[in-house]
């Protein structure tokens, strides 16, 4: 989801603390959607199964992203099960709490109401066709995977009826159209298949992680932000650096990012067939991520993860019917603000 601090270090200690973390560092930490890999994004590994294993041992994994005000919290629990260190699946059971957005700002509180919704259902998979350093030292992995989201009314499933209630509020003050009958919230499926090369460099002079891929995906902001009105290409990607804590332990500061589909289905078109956005669409930025991971250096167990996203703040803006006689005017254009450009997040793994 997006976040806004960037964490700067020291040229000259960074490097000097980094030479010293020069074993290699396996990624067994749980994404905020079950897979294997950083804090929102899926790397090229899987969770590891011991030598002689077909099955790995199960991973679980928790995380808790505040946005409140217009969107809430959410928390998510998964569990993630691989296979030969080459595959891996796993469902997520996504979690939410509604926003408290004051009545005083009428128009993000009313926007709250799109994500006036219990939670979600997140089933995964991941194959890794090329391992890290399969075919020399410089050699990435390569993986290819998938993600199933079910029962996500977030934005698109509830924009309907939410439209109707602002359209009747209008036939209301204008006396200008008959009343709808508000409709009940519809549940979306939804889903991402997506490409991840990963390197890990576990050598001076800097020891890093990175991560790039490219998903196809119909879901905006994970399913969280609603439907996107199509099937496109996005990219993401991540980087972080292994610095030696002790007794075997790393600190990880990191920083990822998601593209996002800007168009969102239900926000947009006139009511009351969905939000009636000023602009036309919602403008939804790339979503960023900074957090500092603290797990083992070697075969890890555990993981923990906490750090600042930067989601989206304005959006758009909505006409809003002032119930004024001439010649004051009849509406106005509110801005639709999110308030989620500071979300702050915390995640925990364990591999059994």
């Amino acid at each position: 989801m997006n976040l806004r601090i960037v964490h700067k270090l020291s040229v000259c200690g960074f490097l000097a603390v980094a030479l010293l973390a020069t074993r290699q560092l396996n990624a067994q930490h749980l994404t905020l959607e079950g897979q294997t890999g950083g804090f929102l994004t899926p790397t090229a590994y899987v969770v590891e199964s011991a030598k002689g294993h077909v099955f790995s041992h199960p991973a679980v994994g928790f995380h808790f992203i505040s946005a409140k005000a217009v969107i809430g919290d959410f928390e998510t629990f998964s569990v993630t099960e691989g296979f030969a260190n080459r595959a891996e699946v796993g469902y997520t059971r996504s979690v939410h709490q509604l926003g408290n957005a004051p009545v005083a700002t009428a128009t993000n509180a009313a926007t709250s109401n799109l994500w006036d919704v219990n939670g979600m259902n997140i089933f995964h998979g991941k194959v890794v066709g090329i391992k890290d350093g399969q075919f020399g030292p410089w050699t990435p992995g390569i993986a290819v995977g998938g993600v199933v989201r079910t029962g996500d009314k977030f934005v698109t499933g509830e924009a309907g009826p939410l439209a109707v209630e602002l359209y009747d509020q209008y036939c209301l003050q204008t006396s200008a159209c008959p009343l709808m009958a508000v409709p009940a919230a519809k549940a979306y499926t939804n889903g991402d298949v997506y490409i991840s090369v990963t390197k890990t460099w576990a050598h001076p002079p800097v020891p890093f992680l990175v991560n790039l891929g490219w998903k196809a995906t119909n879901a905006a902001i994970f399913g969280i932000g609603g439907q996107s009105t199509r099937f496109g290409g996005r990219f993401y990607g991540g980087l972080g650096i292994p610095l030696p804590i002790a007794f075997g332990v790393v600190a990880v500061p990191s920083a990822g990012f998601t593209q996002e589909p800007r168009t969102v289905q239900g926000l947009g078109p006139n009511p009351p067939a969905g939000i009636p956005l000023v602009s036309g669409r919602a403008d939804l930025p790339t979503t960023l991520d900074y957090a500092v991971r603290v797990t083992q250096r070697e075969h890890p167990h555990f993981s923990f993860d906490i750090g600042i996203g930067q989601v989206a703040g304005n959006i758009g803006a909505v006409t809003v019917a002032t119930g004024l006689p001439a010649p004051y005017p009849a509406t106005v254009n509110v801005p639709v603000n999110l308030e989620a450009r500071r979300v702050v997040g915390m995640g925990l793994s364990y591999r059994y």
